[in-house]
């Protein structure tokens, strides 16, 4: 149940992640483009784990460990990349991020850290909890400072 659990909060981080994939392509404000290539990365290394996890992709201890790694980077980078309310007709942030940008740090931080809190990842069973620890956290901010679809 609760690897169930984790699984569906992670797929439910993909699923905002990669609805954002679209809205790129139309981006023009180059300190916006930076935030969203920063965020599908992150995405995108949620993909990997959960694709792994799914069984949708062949487990692979490197990949999985790399996109770990990938989450914890750029989620170090998020703060910096948003610190100016820059707009965009493409950007999914919301003005939410600037009012409560204590809380969007917070948030942010706890993404990192729980990135930065998994053990290597040396078989598919370790994923579930990567997922969980993670995908919380990418749910949390999304929830408050993202436009919903």
């Amino acid at each position: 149940m609760k690897f169930a659990k984790q699984i569906s909060i992670a797929a439910t981080a993909l699923t905002v992640s990669v609805a954002s994939v679209t809205a790129h392509a139309d981006a023009t404000n180059p300190a916006v483009i930076k935030r969203m290539e920063a965020m599908k990365a992150i995405g995108g290394s949620m993909k990997t784990l959960s694709g792994m996890a799914k069984g949708e992709m062949d487990f692979d201890a490197a990949k999985a460990n790399a996109a770990v790694a990938t989450i914890a980077e750029k989620g170090m980078m998020v703060p910096a990349l948003f610190e100016a309310n820059e707009a965009d007709p493409a950007t999914e942030a919301l003005p939410a991020i600037w009012e409560n940008w204590d809380d969007f740090v917070k948030k942010t931080d706890n993404m990192v850290m729980a990135a930065k809190g998994v053990s290597e990842i040396a078989d598919q069973g370790a994923i579930g909890a990567a997922l969980g620890q993670i995908g919380g956290t990418c749910k949390a901010c999304h929830d408050d400072y993202r436009k919903k679809k």
